[in-house]
């Protein structure tokens, strides 16, 4: 198992200007990211006691989703758009040991095919034109430790889905323009009204 840290260097400088030091900062980078998840929200809210119903299919439907949160199966939600999948996906996130780490979100329908694999996968800089410098995660890293919660997937292109289906059964990512494997530990939660 690897593990990735950010390493910074800071020179003390003495008074006539030379470098009489230098101080080595060493950052885990699952902890970096999991300050910045708190810092920009990517948490889950919804939780099973907030869900109110009365309904045997309902209360089944809930008990089961609690049974399987601890899980690491691949969950697929389904239903009609507007009956609470993402809830449902939050509900099990926050009831499972995962509930501490992120809980990323993608709408597989809300995003350009182009752009669905650079999203999920992440890409090296100079991977394509316009791709920022130094590149960029993907979903499946800034969610590892947590959930992935892959709205709609019914509207992702089938030759993303063999790519999804290899990064589910190895554990590993490897981003657009790439060649390292990222070890990833993502459970997935996959929602579609088809």
């Amino acid at each position: 198992s690897k593990l990735y840290f950010n390493v910074s260097a800071y020179p003390v400088l003495q008074n006539d200007g030379r470098v009489s030091a230098v101080i080595i900062t060493v950052k885990d980078v699952k902890r970096v990211r999991k300050h910045a998840n708190d810092i920009i929200g990517r948490k889950a809210i919804y939780t099973f006691d907030k869900m109110a119903g009365v309904s045997p299919g309902f209360l089944d439907a809930i008990s089961f989703a609690k049974r399987v949160a601890d899980s690491n199966s691949t969950i697929l939600i389904t239903g009609e758009s507007g009956t609470g999948k993402e809830i449902f996906a939050q509900s099990i996130h926050n009831y499972s040991n995962r509930k501490d780490e992120p809980f990323v979100v993608l709408n597989c329908g809300a995003i350009p095919r182009t752009l669905i694999e650079s999203e999920l996968f992440g890409y090296k800089e100079g991977a394509f034109t316009g791709a920022r410098r130094g590149g960029q995660a993907g979903k499946f890293e800034i969610a590892d430790g947590g959930t992935l919660f892959l709205d709609e997937i019914g509207e992702m292109p089938l030759d993303m889905q063999v790519r999804l289906l290899r990064v589910i059964e190895e554990g590993v990512v490897t981003r657009l323009g790439g060649h390292d494997y990222i070890p990833v530990d993502v459970r997935i939660i996959a929602a579609t009204n088809k």
